[in-house]
Formats: C-alpha cells, sequence, structure tokens
C-alpha cells in the first residue's frame, strides 16, 4: 500500500497567530516550538522585511487544515 502524500497545511489547533509555523513543523515532522524558533531566527537573519512578507504570503497561499465537525452517532434502535 502506497503511503498517502504529506500536504502542507496551515495548522487550526497549535496556532498562535496563522498557524504557519504548526503547519510546517507538522509537515517536516518538528516539534512546533522548533519550528517558530528557526522562522524567528531565519526572519531576523535575513532581515525582518523579507522574513515578514514571506509569512505573510504563507498565510495567504496555504490552505488551512479542514475543519473537523463532529458526527452524531445514529439514535436509531439496534434491532435484536
Amino acid at each position: 500500500i502506497a503511503p498517502t502524500p504529506r500536504k502542507l497545511m496551515r495548522s487550526r489547533a497549535e496556532k498562535k497567530i496563522a498557524g504557519v509555523c504548526a503547519g510546517l513543523a507538522q509537515y517536516f515532522d518538528l516539534d512546533v516550538t522548533v519550528a517558530r524558533i528557526l522562522c524567528i531566527f531565519l526572519t531576523l537573519a535575513t532581515g525582518v522585511c523579507p522574513g515578514v512578507v514571506t509569512y505573510l504570503l504563507a498565510w495567504i497561499m496555504v490552505p488551512a487544515e479542514p475543519e473537523l465537525k463532529p458526527v452524531l452517532a445514529s439514535q436509531q434502535p439496534v434491532a435484536s
């Protein structure tokens, strides 16, 4: 059985601002805190403006994780 391909998505559960870093952490199998520290470091190393613009573009372009809606079990009685 072929594994399902991973898809980069913004996280809904672990987000602080937009879920971009949490989505990257999930995609690369990293701790969310490590991903956030790396993003801050790269933003400061490359210049604040390019880093902020990159984050904003990712916020716009990376789709959000689908919202999971609870499904209630059927209330039908089971025939015996």
